[in-house]
Parts: structure tokens; sequence; C-alpha cells
């Protein structure tokens, strides 16, 4: 899709919710998540996407798949990337090749269950934004990766406590 298209589609969707905002709160997707084999596990979601993850070979997994871990990861640095491609759109900018790597910090003792005290999750997560930028001041190279990282809804609910609860059924 070109820029032009983008900046379009985005304008068209801010002008739709700005005139019915009761209509911008929704319920997301679900992802559902079924163990096949081991502890490899295929999650299931809209039209028919599916994606397999797996454990690494340390804590019993084949390492047949990505673990959810680094789809955590991919899912903060493809949503960067996407915001910011977005944002460059809707000012006419052409930012050229936008590449984004996340790492993070975790401590094994948490998922393990080794220490409570430990977090099971990334104790610190980094982004690194580089962008072609032909024809774009730094500035706004700045800018965009700003308003993108504030803007990015990985970025947000890895960030912000968002409550969460688990349901038991059969």
């Amino acid at each position: 899709m070109s820029n032009t298209s983008i900046r379009d589609a985005i304008g068209n969707a801010v002008a739709y919710l700005k005139a019915h905002p009761d209509e911008a709160r929704y319920t997301d997707s679900p992802a559902t998540a079924i163990l096949e084999d081991g502890l490899a596990v295929t999650v299931h979601g809209p039209q028919g996407l599916s994606i397999r993850t797996d454990m690494p070979k340390s804590i019993g997994g084949a390492e047949g798949s990505p673990s959810p871990g680094w789809l955590l990861r991919a899912a903060q640095a493809s949503c960067l990337a996407t915001l910011i491609a977005m944002r460059a759109a809707e000012q006419g900018q052409a930012p050229g090749r936008i590449e984004v790597v996340v790492d993070s910090e975790s401590d094994d003792r948490g998922i393990l269950g080794i220490d409570d005290s430990v977090p099971a999750g990334p104790l610190s997560s980094r982004a690194r934004v580089r962008i072609g930028g032909r024809g774009v001041a730094a500035g706004q190279l700045e800018a965009l990766i700003r308003w993108a990282d504030r803007h990015c809804p990985v970025q947000d609910a890895v960030r912000r406590p968002v409550p969460c609860t688990v349901e038991a059924g059969n």
C-alpha cells in the first residue's frame, strides 16, 4: 500500500471516529492457544490465521518455533515500525527503510518459580530504531519515533499495568 493510501485510510478512520466516538472502543479479536505436543502451542486468530510457539530445549521444548517471550519482542518491534510508517504517511514523509530491534533482560528464576520475588516477565526492554530517512531531517525522524512510541499499543501494554484475569473452565 502506498503512503498516500495509508494516509487516506488513516484520515478516513480518524474522521469517522471523531464523528462516532462511541464506536472507538471494542473487544479485540481473541487468540486461542492449544497445546499440541510437549511445549509446542498453536495459537489461532481471526481470518484463520495461526502462529506456533515452542520453548527452548533447556526447559523441555523442542525449539521448533519462537517462544512466547520472543513473540512479545517481535510485537513491540513490529508495532513500533508500523506506527512510525503510519505517522510518516500522515505527514507525507517517505522515511525509507525502518528497522526496529527490541531486546529485553529476563531472569529465568521467575518463569521457573525458583524465586517468587523475581518477575516471570522481562525486567526491562529496549528498542533501537534505524530509519533510512532520505529527505527527512533528523529532528523529524526523532519526532516520528517519539510519536510512535507514545501511540504503540504494544509498548503501552508493556509499560502500563493492564488489568488481566484468568478464568478456569472445562
